[in-house]
């Protein structure tokens, strides 16, 4: 998949059958849009391309009422890449972006500089300034095939970013999987701790700086990759209160795992909620409740 990161960097319009959006999690709905542009790509004979932002409009245009992503640029490139797309163009939004009418919008970006040959939308899309441009101006506009999907149901409601965001922060880390496709991911560095999992007999990797939207703190079952190969873990999310931790750290003790991890990137699938975070009365009463937590992991991960 080739990356453009602005359009002033296309060579020549690739005139490719497009999709538009922030695309924030390439969630299930995002890949039936992506879907639906593959095929008509493959039906008109030409090339499958998406545009997508970064900031996106929110961050630029309310900034103090944007959502947090899902996932950093980083990931959400990656996830693009694994539908098959063949081009992904990365606009920067800018406050003169977002001034544009839709139909300086539809001239300047999407005929002149992509040369677009038709779309494929969500059903609710929206464009330009005051978001006024929908599909209909569209086709007036440049005189393309715009087919419009119907959005991805789940629970008998329409799969979104913002209800994943929403099961995140409850920790409904199952029902993030469902809407997604996959477990949400979070990233990170391994770093030095306080060696406290290790005396426990339940030595721990520290993560930090974490990429990725936190899901709400507490204990988790999950999938920790490491050098491509992928290990069950049980991870906590939160504060450590039974030493009075301060900060929010996520630490990832892997199952059967023996081995120097300092320094190594790993990516941890958040697969089932296991428990809240909980301060114990002591390194005893937290030990029992590690290998309880073990032991749930295991049967969720088997």
């Amino acid at each position: 998949m080739q990356v453009v990161h602005g359009t002033h960097h296309l060579e020549a319009p690739p005139g490719p059958v497009l999709t538009i959006g922030n695309l924030d999690g390439v969630h299930r709905g995002h890949q039936a849009l992506i879907q639906q542009t593959l095929a008509l790509a493959d039906a008109l004979g030409t090339s499958s391309a998406a545009l997508t932002f970064d900031p996106t409009p929110g961050e630029v245009l309310q900034p103090r009422r944007a959502p947090p992503r899902i996932q950093t640029l980083e990931q959400r490139l990656a996830h693009l890449e694994a539908t098959g797309l063949q081009l992904v163009i990365v606009e920067p939004f800018t406050s003169a972006l977002g001034a544009l009418s839709p139909e300086a919008f539809a001239r300047r970006f999407l005929a002149s500089a992509i040369g677009t040959r038709a779309l494929v939308l969500g059903h609710d899309f929206r464009f330009g300034r005051d978001r006024a441009g929908d599909a209909a101006l569209l086709r007036r506009a440049l005189g393309v095939r715009v087919e419009e999907v119907e959005a991805r149901l789940h629970g008998g409601a329409p799969i979104s970013s913002s209800r994943i965001r929403a099961a995140l922060a409850e920790g409904h880390v199952s029902e993030a999987t469902a809407l997604l496709g996959r477990p949400h991911e979070i990233s990170g560095p391994v770093v030095p701790g306080e060696q406290r999992g290790r005396t426990l007999g339940f030595p721990t990797a520290n993560l930090s700086p974490l990429s990725g939207l936190m899901p709400r703190r507490g204990v988790y079952a999950a999938r920790a990759t490491v050098d491509d190969t992928i290990h069950p873990a049980v991870v906590n999310l939160g504060r450590r209160p039974t030493f009075d931790g301060q900060g929010t750290t996520l630490e990832v003790h892997i199952l059967g795992f023996d081995g120097d991890l300092y320094g190594q990137q790993i990516t941890v699938a958040f697969v089932e909620r296991i428990r809240d975070e909980r301060r114990f009365e002591g390194p005893g009463a937290l030990r029992e409740a590690l290998a309880h937590d073990v032991a749930v992991a295991r049967a969720c991960l088997s």
